[in-house]
């Protein structure tokens, strides 16, 4: 059983500069530690009492472990709680939700498997995903020790750039199920057009999420103009569906003990491959990871103008998750290229 472990998030920022800044942007909120790890352990607790703890079920049985030293919380953010299970046989780490049913953490783990086996940049093997008797669920994976930085940027767009040239899907675009960004929902029903996916799936349902919780019609009328009219932003541009991490931003990027990239808590799907870049602003990535990168996968004609319709849609995901200070810098992107598209 390999000795592994999620910990601490690293470090963000290199010295490199980051890609252009929109006006108006308020960063991503770090997790929240509040009451969430707590509350995870007493449930662990009550479950340990009656004699129901599926999770130390697995490791016992199937994980091959005969006793469990220690269980330790890593923290975690308002969605879910984590914890680190030592035992006999290595190490385990465990999220678990006290709300929600096990179908977010199936959609981690096909996502998380998908992207382990292309061999290529390191992410947490999933092991058992599973319901708790005292309601929500839970997920099993391997435990990886974090080095002390967010390791090699070079070496992070490169190993990147082979997972996504080494996984390709024949269904189109898409993924096996729905997901979440965040905690919301992400619908990845499986699309032979690119720009048909990202205009409904991304674009669309985050404007129809905003009209729902904000009655925001300003924004989605604006934002409907530009679906109807990007399509020459992609003019000369080969798309392909690649395996895409999905929300590859500070919190989810770190490195081993040997200094290697890992990358987790995806939201996978097969997109075109600069959707990746789309949680730039809140990334860090600098000049050495984008050159790595296009040594790999090389740029395609007209990058630099679909580089902020990516941003877009993590921009309304922010806005439909944490309200509305993220709505001017959707808005700004949106109207510069209502005004480059004269539309």
């Amino acid at each position: 059983m390999a000795n592994v472990a999620l910990l601490s998030a690293a470090s963000p920022s290199t010295s490199s500069p980051a890609p252009r800044r929109l006006p108006h942007v308020a960063r991503r909120p770090p997790p929240r530690r509040s009451a969430c790890p707590r509350s995870a352990a007493s449930r662990l607790s009550i479950m340990a009492a009656l004699g129901k703890d599926p999770i130390r079920e697995w490791i016992l049985t199937e994980g091959k472990a005969t006793k469990i030293t220690g269980v330790s919380s890593i923290g975690g953010g308002c969605i879910n709680s984590a914890q680190c299970y030592k035992t006999d046989a290595g190490s385990f780490f465990v999220k678990t939700n006290g709300r929600i049913g096990p179908s977010m953490f199936e959609g981690e783990a096909l996502g998380l498997k998908a992207m382990y086996d292309t061999n290529s940049i390191r992410v947490p093997l999933p092991y058992k995903v599973g319901s708790l008797p005292t309601g929500g669920s839970f997920i099993i994976m391997e435990f990886i020790e974090f080095g002390r930085s967010r390791g090699d940027q070079s070496a992070l767009g490169r190993k990147l750039a082979e997972m996504h040239k080494a996984a390709k899907s024949d269904k189109g675009y898409g993924f096996y199920v729905d997901n979440t960004i965040g905690s919301t929902p992400q619908i990845n029903t499986w699309t032979a057009d690119w720009i048909e996916f990202y205009s409904k799936h991304r674009l669309g349902f985050q404007l129809e999420l905003i009209t729902q919780r904000f009655g925001d019609s300003a924004i989605y009328d604006k934002g409907q103009r530009l679906i109807k009219n990007m399509h020459p932003l992609f003019e000369g541009a080969v798309m392909e569906p690649c395996l895409l991490h999905g929300d590859l931003w500070s919190g989810n990027i770190s490195s081993d003990t040997n200094g290697e990239p890992v990358i987790l808590d995806p939201a996978c799907y097969y997109g075109h491959n600069e959707a990746e870049f789309g949680m730039s602003w809140c990334a860090g990535f600098g000049g050495e990871f984008y050159s790595s990168y296009f040594e790999v996968m090389p740029k395609q004609p007209g990058f630099e103008k679909r580089r902020d319709l990516y941003l877009l849609y993590h921009y309304l995901n922010h806005y439909n998750l944490f309200g509305s200070g993220y709505r001017s810098s959707a808005m700004s992107i949106i109207d510069d290229y209502l005004r480059m598209l004269k539309a």
